[in-house]
């Protein structure tokens, strides 16, 4: 016998629900956070000043080795995709035989 919508609501032998019969419990709600003090500007900024002295900041031997190696990889990236393009390049002129 075909099935369709029909014969599926009105099919006793079917189960309701297919899988687990119990229901998955709901999810736990977070704790609500409580609403941020809002500050003024000025008192704004003095906390971001406090927050930058909090920080490490780099020494000048640091940020110049950085850079140096930052340019290091720069170049090297650029040499090995552009092999890589000409090797493709050369396999697609000898595989299609255009651009010659």
């Amino acid at each position: 016998m075909a099935s369709n919508e029909a014969t599926k609501k009105a099919d006793p032998a079917r189960t309701p629900q297919r899988g687990s019969v119990t229901p998955t419990p709901p999810r736990a709600t977070p704790p609500a956070r409580p609403a941020p003090k809002r500050v003024g500007p000025f008192e704004f900024l003095a906390q971001v000043r406090d927050e930058g002295r909090k920080v490490t900041w780099p020494t000048r031997k640091e940020t110049t080795v950085t850079t140096i190696m930052v340019f290091i990889m720069v170049v090297a990236a650029s040499v090995f995709f552009t092999l890589v393009d000409q090797a493709l390049r050369y396999l697609v002129t000898l595989i299609l035989g255009v651009g010659a």
